[in-house]
């Protein structure tokens, strides 16, 4: 039986062993740099938050999420940074479980809406999404500053 739960500062290890698996999985594995250290962090201080899923007390799954807002629609809104299945458990309804979950704090929250990426290639990943009645929002792309770059605009003289 499939159990769902509210990680703590404890389940840093886990997490970071289900992030190593999502960047293996999505041909990133030089992107994931957490820490446990950093994750324990993160949780104890509710910067993000994450659900995992068990069977009996092994981890199966993982979703990390973490509030934000719009100052499109004027609400708080939950976006989804990282979501991952162990592939023996895809198609079992694990993943539905924990959007559902979502879904929930969403409506506990009163939060407007949820968000993710999700990467063109991953078909798969699409279809689930979209029988979930979710929509792609496709005409934007979204930018990042980090690393030097970041530093280079916060050290530059106007």
């Amino acid at each position: 039986m499939i159990t769902l739960r509210q990680a703590n500062e404890n389940d840093a290890a886990a997490i970071v062993a289900f992030m190593h698996k999502l960047g293996e999985f999505q041909n990133m594995s030089a992107a994931i740099t957490v820490t446990e250290e950093n994750m324990k962090n993160l949780l104890r201080e509710n910067a993000g938050e994450a659900v995992l899923a068990f069977d009996g007390t092994a981890p199966v799954a993982f979703a990390y999420f973490c509030q934000h807002s719009s100052a499109f629609i004027g609400h708080k809104c939950l976006y989804i940074d990282a979501f991952f299945v162990e592939e023996a458990y895809r198609k079992h309804g694990i993943g539905k479980q924990i959007m559902k979950h979502m879904a929930n704090i969403c409506k506990e929250r009163n939060y407007a809406r949820m968000e993710w990426g999700c990467l063109d290639w991953n078909t798969n990943a699409w279809n689930f999404y979209t029988n979930l009645g979710s929509v792609p929002f496709d005409i934007l792309t979204i930018h990042r500053l980090s690393g030097e770059k970041l530093q280079e605009l916060q050290n530059r003289q106007e």
